[in-house]
């Protein structure tokens, strides 16, 4: 490991002793609970940890203070004393005004920024009307054919004063031009409009799979929008790349670090290879990363992030400028890690993560509610999980000083190891010749698989204990909760709307800017523009997606053996 990577711990004789007298007496009596303790990603806990863990650690070389390189200990300078994370509630259902009910419920129960969820037609690039959406309209997230959709999604709202975080990555930049186009619409100048778009089309091949396009046009559209942004939306985030995803398929923290990282390599190398300089899109760069209930190694997980991606940045990538080299990250509970059974149970873990979120320095939260293994959240749900994170925040003190775990040996010795672990997984894709490549020849697909697997194994075998699953199982004359339930007729209404907005738009107008898009997709020109002039025209989702689909066909799933 060279001088910008801790070390491994040096022997420590004090512990030595302490092992063989005070330890060994109480073990004779109390034998551990387990042959071995390790982490989710397989690091092993010690019996002890003391400073001879951490005695390689440099203060300014591996820490720093918060606001300053390698910003281990956060990004800004204050932190939480100045301002909270925002509360960013993840919502989105059956039509657009439902959603636009339920963001102005949230903001008057104290949200401070809009997360939008898309159905899955609107993410794959498929109108409402379409026949492979049947079915599937509003079940997951708010359905967008059009622009008369979002006009209706954000009425009332503000959009020079809320930020709005959309989670959509295939049909991103889209979905970017549609809100521009209402923002517009309010009279909100493009230098005031703020938010963040997912935009991250990798980990969708590596684990989500809502991808349109084959992965190098994909990555044009990715860097479209980071070129677009930089030039016309100052206060946008460009993309958050995700690790979320790939955690929730069943990654490790270590694996979810590392692959997460290497996304975000791929994506500066295309930028860079387009010709942007790094620090004009750097620093609009953000990331988005899963809170288990393993609150100590998700801290860890956090800190290492901050650390490993001011130094990609300044050694790998030459950035000079500060903020091109801050890790900010969205945090967003373990959905995957909710169970059906017992539900009040997810309330527990979905705060315990929340806390790792908080400890771990996270710029926004949105925490799962307690009955999201059933359906979408309830009202009432979505409003104790965002009192959870006001609870946090000013009932528990952790929000009163930076990175409060700072010097702790176990949590900088394990800070230590994820970033080992993280990166012996970056060499490896190095090795295959970069992100691409190692994306198309599936080997994080395998790793999150066997990790998943393993983890399966653990719980079936009983090694691995769910509370409320396979231990301290409740009675099952338990009342079912109620929970939410989508109008059965509002994928009838939204398919008129679609069909409405077909009929009364102008044609001519319409017909031009997809040939405009058409005609850009097949050249070099950015697209963006040309698709802010297609939804402006009433063209819709599926309609530009279909003409870049003509241009650039569609992906298929590697098959892994």
């Amino acid at each position: 490991m060279d001088a910008d990577h801790p070390t491994s711990p040096r022997p420590d004789p004090g512990r030595e002793r302490w092992r063989a007298t005070t330890r060994a007496k109480a073990l004779a009596s109390a034998p551990e609970r387990r042959a071995r303790f390790e982490t989710s990603s397989g690091i092993e806990i010690a019996d002890l940890y003391t400073p001879a863990d951490i005695a390689d650690l440099d203060e300014d070389r591996d820490l720093g203070r918060p606001g300053e390189f390698p910003f281990t200990r956060g990004v800004q300078p204050t932190m939480y004393r100045s301002r909270l994370w925002t509360m960013r509630q993840y919502a989105g259902f059956a039509t657009a005004e439902e959603t636009n009910r339920r963001f102005r419920y949230l903001l008057e129960h104290g949200q401070t920024g809009l997360s939008v969820a898309f159905d899955l037609p609107t993410q794959m690039g498929y109108d409402s009307d379409d026949p492979q959406a049947e079915g599937e309209v509003g079940r997951v997230g708010v359905p967008i054919d059009s622009l008369a959709d979002m006009e209706v999604l954000f009425a009332g709202i503000p959009l020079g004063e809320v930020s709005t975080s959309m989670t959509i990555n295939a049909t991103a930049p889209i979905l970017l031009a549609l809100y521009v186009a209402v923002a517009e619409g309010q009279g909100v100048a493009r230098e005031r409009i703020a938010g963040t778009v997912q935009n991250d089309i990798l980990k969708e091949y590596i684990a989500r799979g809502t991808y349109i396009y084959p992965p190098r046009p994909s990555m044009r559209l990715v860097t479209d929008v980071f070129e677009f942004c930089a030039r016309e939306l100052p206060r946008f985030n460009t993309i958050s790349i995700s690790g979320y995803h790939m955690r929730e398929a069943g990654a490790t923290a270590a694996q979810e670090l590392a692959f997460t990282l290497a996304n975000g390599i791929a994506y500066v190398e295309a930028a860079l290879a387009r010709g942007l300089d790094v620090d004009d899109f750097a620093g609009r760069l953000s990331f988005f990363f899963a809170a288990w209930s393993e609150l100590l190694e998700e801290v860890a997980k956090f800190r290492a992030a901050r650390r490993m991606w001011a130094r990609i940045m300044r050694d790998r990538f030459g950035a000079s400028n500060m903020r091109s080299m801050m890790c900010r990250f969205h945090v967003q509970t373990a959905g995957s890690s909710l169970t059906a059974q017992s539900i009040d149970n997810n309330v527990v873990r979905t705060t315990i993560q929340a806390l790792a979120a908080v400890l771990g320095g996270a710029q926004s939260l949105h925490t799962n509610a307690r009955d999201e293994a059933l359906a979408l959240p309830t009202e009432a749900s979505a409003r104790l999980a965002l009192r959870t994170q006001q609870i946090i925040a000013y009932e528990t003190g952790v929000a009163d000083t930076p990175d409060p775990l700072a010097g702790s040996y176990y949590v900088e010795s394990l800070t230590n190891a994820l970033e080992r672990a993280a990166l012996a997984y970056l060499d490896e894709i190095e090795a295959l010749g970069g992100t691409l490549a190692a994306i198309e020849a599936g080997f994080q697909q395998r790793q999150i698989a066997e990790a998943a697997y393993r983890v399966q194994r653990e719980i079936e075998r009983g090694e691995r204990i769910v509370v409320g699953v396979n231990r301290f199982v409740d009675p099952e004359d338990e009342a079912p909760p109620p929970i939410q339930r989508i109008d059965p007729e509002a994928e009838r209404r939204q398919v008129e709307r679609v069909r409405r907005v077909r009929a009364e738009r102008d044609p001519a107008a319409w017909e031009q800017a997809l040939r405009r898009l058409e005609d850009c997709a097949r050249g070099e020109e950015n697209l963006v523009p040309a698709i802010l002039e297609a939804v402006r025209a009433y063209a819709t989702v599926g309609e530009i997606s279909d003409r870049l689909r003509r241009v650039w066909g569609e992906h298929r799933e590697l098959v892994l053996v």
